[in-house]
């Protein structure tokens, strides 16, 4: 789906309905924002108007395979068309990353993930939402979370520790059919709670929260440097003797301590 066909998605009612309930799960991650500097990844613009209103910094960046579109309406234009292996940012620019419509559409996930690793701050976190694999939307074509690559739990564990990430937090969201049913729409509040409640693992959506990992790098660099310090002396010659054992067997090591 390119960006045209988003849009059309979420200025229809399903598409209101799917930002309303998943933008009530981020805003319950992201917390306050002031001051900080928040990337929107893939097509994010709905989610950053919910959740980056009150960002010292908001920017959001579309897919070169997507398209891009003018970003936000009054004001300077914050959006901007890229390759998502190769972002246009200085490394460690970025507070949060807020990737919808992203993993599951790149052509190369993990080099995805590691450009934002790179891009984000130390101890930057990183907010993805994901189609299920065990979930109702990801087997319809109708809405843009049955496009692309759908995720199970462990595959995108699996993929964020791979690339250096720390899990914090996981949520669900959409239980309810990708239908623009009025009657589905309505109820849809309901559905969340109770659905959710019952069967937890067959949402829509894999949201999950992680935390860009330094300390690996950082033990790292001190082992190497303790390694240095610590070379061992030079030992004396050994001993030309050897022990026998009871066997009879000649023994290799020297008959005394060194």
């Amino acid at each position: 789906m390119d960006v045209v066909d988003l849009r059309e998605f979420y200025a229809s009612p399903l598409g209101n309905t799917t930002r309303k309930l998943i933008a009530n799960r981020l805003k319950a991650k992201t917390g306050s924002l002031a001051a900080a500097t928040v990337l929107g990844l893939g097509y994010a613009m709905p989610y950053l108007e919910e959740t980056g209103a009150e960002a010292g910094t908001s920017l959001s960046f579309m897919m070169a395979r997507q398209g891009v579109i003018h970003w936000p309406a009054e004001g300077p234009v914050r959006s901007a068309l890229v390759d998502e292996t190769d972002l246009p940012l200085l490394e460690s620019a970025v507070d949060i990353i807020i990737a919808v419509h992203a993993l599951e559409l790149c052509h190369a996930p993990a080099e995805m993930l590691r450009e934002v690793w790179r891009v984000l701050a130390p101890q930057g976190r990183l907010l993805l939402v994901v189609p299920n694999r065990r979930g109702l939307w990801a087997r319809f074509d109708t809405s843009p979370f049955g496009q692309g690559q759908p995720f199970s739990r462990p595959q995108l564990a699996g993929l964020l520790r791979d690339c250096e990430f720390s899990i914090l937090s996981w949520s669900h969201a959409l239980y309810l059919p990708p239908s623009g049913s009025g009657m589905v729409l309505s109820s849809a509040g309901a559905m969340e709670s109770i659905v959710g409640r019952v069967m937890p693992a067959v949402s829509g959506v894999l949201i999950v929260e992680a935390v860009k990992q330094v300390y690996a790098i950082a033990a790292g660099k001190r082992v190497r440097k303790l390694s240095h310090r610590l070379r061992p002396a030079l030992l004396p010659a050994p001993s030309t003797r050897t022990s026998i054992d009871p066997s009879g067997d000649r023994l290799l090591f020297p008959s005394r301590p060194l």
